[in-house]
C-alpha cells in the first residue's frame, strides 16, 4: 500500500467525481430584470436582436468623404455635421465633405473618415493631408456583433462582463435558472451567537457566517437555520424540515467521530451516506450523502476546514447544480517555495499562503504561518492555497509548489 492509499480516506479528485456524478443540474428558471440579473446563470442562449453597431459610424472626429471626391481635388467644402445621436440629413453635393464626431453616423455615400488632425481649416473650406483608402476610420454595420448571433451561452454566470453587454442589445428582461436553495446550521452546545457573552468551555460559532458569504457568491439562495445543540431529536427535526425547503443541507460540526456527533447516525436513519471522509487537509471528516430529496454535504467544526471543504468540495457540486456550465475550477500555477512548508504524506494539503512576483517574472509562495484547522488569522493574511500533494512530504525552500489564487468567491 502507498503513501496515497490512505486507509478509509477517499482522494479529493474521487470525491469530487462523486459529488457531481450525484448532482442534476435545475431546470426551473426565473425571468429577471437585467438590473437583477448580476450574479445569475442564463438558462438559454442570448441571441442579438440587432447589429451592434446598427449602423456604420465613424471611429474618429474628423471628415467623412467621397475617395473619389478626394481623388479630384484636396481640397473640399464642409456641407454640414455628423453628430452622435444628430445624424446629417439632406443633399450630400459632390465634392464636398462632412464634418463627424466619433461615433456618429456615416452619411450615406461617405467611404472614408479622415481624421480631423490630418486636415487644414479654413473657415469651410478642408484641406486634407493624407489620402484616404476605402472604408478608412468607418465602423460597418453589426461590426461588433451580429443580429442573431449567440452572444451569451446558455449556462453563463451574468459579470460586469456581460450585463453591459446585454443593455447595449437593449436586452430588458433574462430568462435565468432559479438559484439553488441551500439550508444550513452549525451543530455544538459550544457555539454561541456573535454577540453574546462566552461562558466556560465556549466559543462564537464564525462557521455560519463563512458559509453564508461564500453561498452569496455563488449565486445561492441561503437558508440559515441558526445554531442546532448536540440534541439527536433537534438535529433530526433540523434535517428534515432543511430537506423540505432547500435542494442541499450543508452542516459544520458534528460528523467527526466524537461521542455527541450524532449527525452519521441520523443520515442512516432518514437518508443515505455517500461517503464519510476524504484525504484532504484540513477537512478529512467531510460527509456526502442525501436526505430525502436533499442533497448533503457535511462539513467539519473547525473554521479553517470549512472554508477549505465548501471551496474545492461544495463549489463545484453548487456551480452543475445551478446549472453554470461555463463554470471551471480556479487555475492552478506552478510557483517556487519562498519558505519551508510542512507537511506528512497522506492527504492533499490546502495550506494557506501568499503568493508574489519578483522582479525577474518568477512566482514565489511562502506560508502565512500556523497551519492548524483552527487558525483563521492565517487565512485572513492569505491570497491563494499552496496545493501540496497527497504522496508528498514536507517542500524545502526553491522546491516547485502548486498554487491556487484566491478565486472571486474567496476575494
Amino acid at each position: 500500500m502507498g503513501c496515497c492509499d490512505t486507509p478509509g480516506l477517499m482522494p479529493v479528485s474521487t470525491a469530487i467525481s462523486t459529488l457531481l456524478e450525484n448532482t442534476t443540474p435545475l431546470t426551473q428558471t426565473d425571468v429577471v430584470s437585467l438590473m437583477d440579473a448580476q450574479n445569475r446563470i442564463t438558462a438559454e442562449d442570448i441571441c442579438s436582436p440587432i447589429n451592434v453597431p446598427p449602423f456604420a459610424n465613424s471611429a474618429m472626429d474628423g471628415y467623412a468623404l467621397r475617395c473619389a471626391d478626394l481623388e479630384k481635388s484636396r481640397t473640399l467644402t464642409m456641407a454640414g455635421k455628423s453628430f452622435a445621436g444628430i445624424p446629417f440629413e439632406g443633399q450630400w453635393p459632390e465634392g464636398t465633405c462632412i464634418r463627424i464626431m466619433t461615433g456618429a453616423e456615416v452619411p450615406e455615400g461617405a467611404d472614408a473618415v479622415i481624421m480631423q488632425e490630418q486636415t487644414n481649416v479654413d473657415g469651410d473650406q478642408i484641406t486634407f493631408t493624407a489620402s484616404a483608402t476605402a472604408q478608412q476610420n468607418i465602423r460597418p454595420i453589426g461590426d461588433d456583433v451580429k443580429q442573431g448571433a449567440v452572444v451569451i451561452p446558455k449556462g453563463t454566470l451574468l459579470t460586469p462582463r456581460e450585463v453591459p453587454m446585454l443593455a447595449t442589445l437593449g436586452i430588458a428582461n433574462v430568462t435565468v435558472i432559479r438559484k439553488p436553495k441551500v439550508a444550513f446550521f452549525s451543530t455544538g452546545d459550544e457555539l454561541r451567537q456573535v454577540g453574546e457573552p462566552l461562558g466556560k468551555g465556549e466559543i462564537y460559532d464564525s462557521n455560519r457566517y463563512t458559509i453564508r458569504a461564500m453561498l452569496d457568491k455563488m449565486s445561492c439562495e441561503a437558508i440559515d437555520m441558526g445554531v442546532i445543540p448536540d440534541c439527536p431529536d433537534q438535529l433530526r427535526d433540523a434535517f428534515l424540515k432543511a430537506a423540505e425547503v432547500s435542494d442541499v443541507i450543508v452542516t459544520s460540526g458534528g460528523v467527526s467521530v466524537g461521542e455527541a456527533d450524532y449527525t452519521k447516525d441520523i443520515l442512516d436513519q432518514e437518508g443515505d451516506v455517500g461517503f464519510w471522509k476524504i484525504a484532504i487537509k484540513p477537512g478529512k471528516p467531510f460527509a456526502f450523502g442525501t436526505v430525502k430529496d436533499a442533497l448533503f454535504c457535511g462539513l467539519p467544526g473547525n473554521p479553517v476546514s470549512v472554508l477549505v471543504t465548501l471551496h474545492a468540495m461544495v463549489q463545484p457540486l453548487l456551480a452543475k447544480l445551478g446549472g453554470h456550465t461555463q463554470w471551471q475550477p480556479t487555475i492552478a500555477l506552478k510557483a517556487k517555495a519562498a519558505t519551508r512548508f510542512k507537511k506528512s504524506p497522506g492527504r492533499t494539503d490546502y495550506q494557506r499562503a501568499v503568493y508574489h512576483v519578483d522582479t525577474e517574472g518568477q512566482l514565489w509562495v511562502s506560508t502565512t504561518g500556523n497551519q492548524g484547522s483552527g487558525a483563521f488569522s492565517s487565512l485572513s493574511q492569505a491570497n491563494c492555497f499552496a496545493i501540496l500533494e497527497q504522496d508528498r512530504g514536507h517542500i524545502d525552500v526553491n522546491e516547485d509548489v502548486t498554487i491556487e489564487p484566491f478565486n472571486a468567491v474567496l476575494n
